[in-house]
């Protein structure tokens, strides 16, 4: 791969993962505008290693204190409120990660036989957006100081977070973008909800990133370069991206990236059309 394809990819793989603005329907515009090449499966699981890094590094107090948490029904710790939420937390981010790891194993080849196209990109980053402005008008009709936390988390609403992250295979939908609207609707605040969908992603990285990996093995040069560089943009662009997002999230609302998503829809529908024309 050529250095400006390596820069322009993991960048755009790190900011993209996290906002709810849809990755894919933005790893496909430089191949429709420029006739760029895939970048390949080594270069999917570097980026995706650099958004896991992004993501443990920020939240590594978090995900301390929910191994942490593991420990004290065994005798280890003080069992205080805060281990009880941690604990609580920590099995819910395991349960809202199977659906769409079954959904995953299940359905994974026809994903990708039938549903990577541009057209089905378009047209769910367009409706996955609409779905997202919903949700967050529904929250600014809250009563001050009555959205939810992630204490209030029950199992029931982990479980349709879960399967909402599930429909995030399908290809435009945006798994942070599912994942927050789904938790808005539920009632918590967008902090919480971006936290919640953050914390979500570790497991499915993880997941994802090791199910392509067993691929690899069967290459017989593996471009390190090029990889590690994809890592270190990826990390640092997604980290960045995190940072921001949440220090802001409140404040802005949805609603800009409920627009860019319309525009970004319409980009590839006019993208798509022109050819044809």
């Amino acid at each position: 791969m050529e250095v400006l394809h390596i820069v322009v990819l993991a960048v755009i793989q790190g900011i993209t993962e996290f906002l709810p603005i849809s990755s894919s329907g933005h790893l496909i515009l430089p191949a429709i505008l420029f006739g760029w090449p895939d970048q390949g499966l080594a270069f999917d699981v570097a980026v995706h290693v650099g958004s896991l890094l992004a993501v443990v590094i920020y939240f590594r107090r978090d995900i301390a204190a929910l191994i942490a948490a593991w420990f004290y029904p065994l005798g280890v710790g003080s069992g205080s409120a805060n281990q009880d939420d941690d604990y609580k937390l920590a099995w819910f981010v395991v349960l809202g990660t199977v659906p769409a790891g079954l959904a995953g194993l299940l359905f994974h080849d026809f994903i990708e036989l039938h549903l990577r196209s541009p057209a089905v990109i378009a047209a769910t980053t367009i409706f996955f957006g609409l779905v997202l402005a919903l949700a967050d008008f529904r929250h600014r009709k809250l009563a001050p100081g009555s959205a939810l936390n992630l204490r209030d988390l029950t199992l029931i609403m982990v479980l349709i977070i879960g399967l909402s992250q599930a429909l995030a295979l399908v290809p435009g939908t945006s798994r942070s973008g599912i994942t927050i609207t789904a938790a808005l609707f539920l009632g918590l605040s967008r902090l919480e909800a971006a936290r919640f969908s953050f914390l979500l992603s570790i497991p499915i990285i993880v997941l994802s990133g090791g199910y392509k990996a067993l691929s690899l093995m069967e290459l017989q040069a593996v471009p390190w370069a090029e990889l590690i560089m994809g890592v270190s943009l990826s990390a640092i662009s997604a980290y960045v991206c995190i940072h921001f997002f949440l220090n802001f999230i409140n404040r802005i609302g949805m609603m800009p990236f409920v627009y860019y998503r319309l525009a970004l829809g319409g980009l590839l529908i006019g993208l798509i059309v022109m050819p044809s024309v």
